[in-house]
Parts: C-alpha cells; structure tokens; sequence
C-alpha cells in the first residue's frame, strides 16, 4: 500500500515545489508530478489486483486510534479518472493561461486539488474525510475565481457558501456518530443504524454531501461555477470534484447506513435522481450560453448515481452507477474543453451569435460531437455501457419505471446536445472574418483524447468490472 501513499504525498509535495519556484522549472517539475502520481497508482492498483483489497495504517496505528487508508475496486477506478483527466489536462492548462500571472495561482492550487482527490478516495475514516474535502473546496473555490471575472467571484462565493454549510452539516453528523459509536471509522458506523439518532446522523451527512457534489436540490451553485469558472477548471470540477462528493454518498450509505436503506428510503432517493435527471435536462434544454448548456446537463446527469438506492439488490445497477461516473467524468471533461476552444476562436460562447466555425476549430467540434455520444448512451461509448447496465438492473429487481427513466433520460441529453450540434452542423467552415491560427495539439488533443477515451470505455469494459468487484462485502 506504500502506492497509496505516495498517490496522496506526492502531488502535495508537487503543490509545495510549484508555490515556492513561482512558475521555474515549469514543465519537468509537472512531468514529474504526473510521472511520479501515475507510476503510485499503478503499484497500487497491482497490489489490488494481485492480493485484492488493500488497507494500510499510517504511521503504524490501526484504526479506531489511527487513520486507515482503504483501496479496493471502486476507490482503484476513481482514482484512475482523476489520473487521466487531470494528466491529459495539463497541456490544455499549460496553454490556456500560458505565463499569465494566475498561472502562478492555478498550478498549486490543482496539484492541491489532485492530492486532496487521491486522498478521499483512499481514506476510511470520517474526519480524515472531512479534512480532504475541505482541501478540497479550499482548491476548488479560488480555482473558479481565477476567471477574474465579476460573474466568477459572485460564482466562486456562492460555492464557498454552499460548501460550508455542507461542511457544517457534516460536522454535526459526525459528532453524533462519535457520540454514539465512539469510533470515526465508517466500518464502525453499522451499529449505529438501528439507534434513533443514526438516521440524523444520515441525514445530516447526506444534506451535507448534497450541497458539496450539488445534487438535486441542492445545485444552485453549480452551473454558475462551472460555467463562469476557465475551461480546465470547469473540466475539473465536473468530472471530478462534484463526482468526488457523490462518491461519499455511495460510501457512506452503503458502509455507514445499509440498514437505513429500506424500500421507501431508496425511493425517496431514487426520486431525486429522476428530478435532477428530468429538470436538469430541461433546463440545460433552455440555456442560451453553450458552458450553462453543459453546466446543467451535469445536473442531469449526477442524478443517475442516485439510482443505485431503489435498485441496491442488482449487482447490474451497481455496476452501471459506477461505470456511468467514470463515463461521464471522461465524456464532461471534453466537453468543457472543447467548449474552451471554441471560446478562444469565437470569443464568447452565445449560442445565438455562432454563426461561423472555422477549420481550425474542427478536432474541437468532433471531440465534442464524440464526448455527446458517451453522454446520450449510444453505442459503443461508455455511456452504453453504463445505461444498459441500469437498465438491465431495474428490469431485473421488476422496477420499470426506473428503466423508462433512464431511457427518457437519454433522450433528453440527445434534445439539448443535438440543439448545439445542429449549429456546428450548420455552420462549420462558414466563411467569415475569423482568421484565428490554428489552435495547435496542446489545445486540441485533450478534448480528443477525453472523447476517445469515453469510447473506449465501452469496448474494455470487462476488465474494468473485473477491478469493481474486488470490494470488501459487496459495494
């Protein structure tokens, strides 16, 4: 489990070397940072693999006095889609502010953010959690200001409002549970959930989750965050951070609370999901900005994670919960990505006034074509995948509506995603007075290479469900 380990330290020592070298040594220092996470990633996900789930002790203290580091299959698969997404953004980051003086601020601040990711993933114990996702947010907040922008500040400070007070209700939710169990690691939370105060402590857990990952209803902050924030931030804090506050939802319910689980409590959250998944689609429908376009769909498409409570009993759904997060990190951060290119020839993201789409802007419009199939579900993406899976898993457990949904679900994303496409379409290679030079590969690689990973996902999906089912108990 050392691999664990060094995939936390490392980058926070990256994140250290950039704040204190000031923008020196640039590009060795992140080939190094990026080396040295993946190659930690890889000694831990062979040592997963070879002798199934791995759990570490730092410093030599087992839990409940220590903190416990956890690896299994679910936590080995985030943690590669935050690798992938973040090293294939680092070009695109490198270029987009190029020596601009945020530049300074935006490298610390993601390598900060990349460690405190890698560290949620791999952590069993609540306050150890607490600690992560409030470096988190501590990364991800001045990351959206960094647009420099009024409507950005405005953004970030409703994010900054929104994360504490989630921060707040998960405190208390933690407090009751040390009150009552005496232990902080959520293996130690089981007990707890036939006692009348387990379910606040759920409760107040969850609400909290809910307005970090901005899960319906509680995404107010969201679009406008993502949507004003620079395009490799909003790439970031759709494909990963929001998924990383769901990530604990899935966690703690499924560790913490299983018992608290019953048919009508997986309903209720289940309906959730269908609410953000129907309006979230609608709203994305009625955006006249193509970043709020993509900003809302992410609304939608959070909620499909919630579909895991009313079909618990399929291992199916599980499945395809899971694969449609990894799908959907890929698919998003694409998205966000080629929209920033757009942005940089056309000089605003207006869906009204695109009236021209020169050449140079060609790999970005199919990259995001391509990342829209993924997020549609049509085949052979991973979005397919992961659809099927779901649906595979309601008409199963006998629960058709929940079938329907994801199915009406795709449709919908088709409704606002064929919207923009239609003007690509339309007017690709219209003459006009754009004369922007080409964007080069640092700009037009990464959507590509996003997109095409989100394709992929869909033709290697067996081993990758393989890697899901090394788990300790189940999911």
């Amino acid at each position: 489990m050392s691999g664990a380990v060094w995939a936390i330290f490392w980058p926070l020592l990256v994140a250290l070397a950039e704040y204190l070298l000031q923008g020196r040594a640039r590009w060795p220092l992140r080939l190094a940072g990026v080396a040295g996470t993946v190659w930690a990633l890889a000694v831990l996900t062979r040592t997963v693999v070879a002798d199934g789930v791995g759990v570490h002790a730092l410093g030599g203290w087992p839990a409940p006095l220590g903190i416990e580091l956890y690896a299994d299959g679910l936590a080995v698969l985030m943690l590669w889609l935050s690798a992938v997404v973040m090293a294939v953004s680092v070009p695109y980051a490198g270029a987009w502010f190029g020596d601009q003086a945020r530049a300074r601020h935006y490298w610390p601040l993601w390598w900060l953010l990349w460690s405190a990711l890698n560290g949620l993933f791999l952590s069993a114990d609540l306050f150890n959690l607490y600690v992560m996702l409030e470096l988190l947010t501590l990364a991800a907040v001045p990351l959206v200001a960094l647009a420099a922008k009024p409507e950005a500040l405005a953004a970030a400070l409703r994010y900054l409002l929104f994360a504490l007070l989630g921060s707040l209700a998960w405190l208390l939710g933690v407090a009751v549970i040390y009150a009552g169990a005496g232990t902080l690691h959520l293996h130690g939370v089981p007990e707890l959930a036939g006692a009348p105060y387990g379910a606040l402590a759920a409760g107040l857990i969850t609400a909290g989750l809910f307005a970090k990952a901005a899960l319906f209803p509680l995404h107010a902050w969201l679009p406008p965050a993502h949507g004003y924030a620079p395009a490799p931030v909003s790439a970031i804090l759709s494909a990963l951070v929001v998924k990383a506050a769901v990530y604990l939802v899935l966690r703690i319910w499924l560790w913490g609370f299983p018992d608290l689980i019953t048919p009508l409590a997986g309903q209720l959250l289940g309906l959730l999901g269908a609410a953000a998944i129907i309006l979230g689609s609608v709203w994305a429908f009625r955006q006249a900005q193509l970043k709020q376009v993509i900003a809302y769909s992410t609304v939608a498409q959070l909620g499909y994670l919630l579909l895991i409570f009313p079909l618990l009993a399929s291992a199916a759904a599980w499945q395809g919960v899971v694969y449609h997060g990894l799908a959907h990190g890929l698919a998003k951060a694409a998205l966000f990505l080629a929209a920033g290119n757009i942005m940089i020839v056309i000089g605003h993201d207006r869906l009204r006034d695109m009236r021209n789409f020169p050449s140079t802007l060609s790999p970005s419009l199919f990259a995001f074509a391509l990342a829209s199939v993924s997020l549609m579900g049509l085949p052979p993406a991973g979005g397919f995948v992961a659809k099927w899976l779901l649906v595979e898993g309601a008409l199963a457990e006998g629960q058709w509506g929940w079938a329907l949904l994801v199915v009406v679900g795709g449709l919908l994303a088709a409704a606002y995603l064929f919207r923009v496409m239609r003007l690509f379409v339309r007017h690709a290679g219209t003459p006009g007075v754009s004369h922007h030079p080409p964007l080069g590969w640092a700009l037009n690689g990464p959507p590509m290479a996003l997109a095409l990973a989100a394709q992929a996902l869909g033709l290697g999906a067996e081993p990758l469900l393989a890697l899901l089912a090394i788990a300790e108990g189940g999911p």
